[in-house]
């Protein structure tokens, strides 16, 4: 199998050959992670901002590498990105763009950072950024419904037992929804933890600074154990069990 346009993939150096395409298809994750962009392109300035603040980009190679990525957001805005084979991933997609318009420059863009860390970080902006539209348009509803209940005026809905009329019923589903809101901001407060500068899994040698790489992004707090950082999915299993939680009271609405 010849060599795909657009380069190798990272990991192509562990292998004696280029991998076969069924391979390639089952690891390619683009379809799926093409939604990270956004985050991709913060958590990368935030690090690159933070390899510049301690000396180790210099200042004119940080502007070339950051007029990159805004180049880079411009073209995944308007359409105009032009994904490669070897782009298994938005991490990888981005990274190599930039490189492309920075050269060596850009080339620097991942020096101190791991994609362990990297994509623990895209992921944890991704679901604070989601989690926060998800907990407004549940309040949302939740509003709705109260306005419905106010033109409903003296109008009331019977509750059934046993298919039976029973008592009156009023605003059961908003008290419902209040608790969705509820266990949203408080997966979301567990997610609001930067793991950017915990390397691939043991931090790194050179003197990065995590604290303004958190504090850019949005983060409260930065990790406190590296390995944990980048190994932990918990926050992803809370927000879906918030997920799962409404879309059962939604069906209860329904």
């Amino acid at each position: 199998m010849s060599e795909p346009p657009g380069g190798r993939p990272l990991w192509h150096g562990r292998l004696g050959d280029t991998p076969a395409e069924t391979l390639v298809a089952f690891t390619d994750s683009l379809a799926v992670d093409r939604r990270l962009a956004p985050d991709d392109l913060a958590g990368s300035r935030a690090h690159v901002r933070m390899l510049a603040a301690t000396g180790i980009l210099g200042a004119e190679e940080a502007a070339h590498v950051l007029a990159a990525l805004d180049t880079v957001d411009g073209e995944l805005t308007d359409g105009t990105f032009e994904f490669q084979p070897s782009d298994e991933d938005i991490h990888t997609a981005v990274e190599r763009r930039v490189t492309e318009l920075a050269g060596a420059a850009g080339a620097k863009l991942h020096t101190g950072r791991s994609r362990n860390d990297q994509v623990a970080t895209d992921l944890r902006l991704y679901v604070r950024r989601a989690g926060r539209d998800l907990a407004r348009d549940i309040h949302a509803l939740q509003v709705t419904l109260l306005d419905r209940a106010r033109d409903a005026g003296e109008a009331y809905l019977p509750g059934y037992t046993h298919l039976q009329r029973a008592q009156p019923v009023l605003l059961a589903h908003v008290w419902a929804l209040a608790r969705d809101v509820d266990r949203c901001r408080d997966a979301l407060a567990r997610a609001a933890v930067s793991p950017l500068g915990a390397g691939a899994l043991a931090g790194s040698s050179l003197p990065l600074d995590p604290d303004a790489t958190a504090h850019e992004l949005g983060f409260p707090a930065r990790f406190e154990n590296s390995l944990d950082a980048v190994s932990d999915r918990d926050f992803v299993a809370e927000i879906l069990f918030v997920c799962t939680l409404t879309m059962v009271h939604l069906s209860r609405l329904g």
